[in-house]
């Protein structure tokens, strides 16, 4: 696979201006996130260890919400232009992984 990224220079146009067009070229064509991404690979979560992370986040944010309930934790100050999930209108499942299947 090969991309080019090829500027030109017009007119009284300086190197640097240049150099910049040239940069923002490539990163238009996005090989450098690209290669970024490729540097280190990073092998898929099988299905099982991803549900018992799911399942141990769902009990450590229960916990952390009974711990607040009984007065014993101070809850984190809401931050700017952050909406609860118990406070939005949406009909959507409140929590990440509470409504999802486990393997039987």
């Amino acid at each position: 696979m090969s991309i080019n990224a090829e500027v030109t220079k017009s007119g009284n146009e300086s190197s640097l201006s240049v150099i910049r067009k040239f940069s923002r070229r490539v990163q238009g064509t996005g090989l450098v996130k690209g290669a970024r991404k490729r540097r280190y690979y990073e092998r898929n979560a099988s299905k099982t260890v991803q549900k018992k992370r799911a399942l141990k986040l769902i009990k450590r944010r229960a916990d952390y919400r009974q711990l607040v309930k009984e007065g014993k934790v101070v809850e984190a100050p809401v931050r700017r232009g952050y909406v609860p999930r118990e406070q939005k209108t949406d009909s959507v499942p409140s929590r990440f992984g509470e409504s999802t299947p486990i393997a039987r």
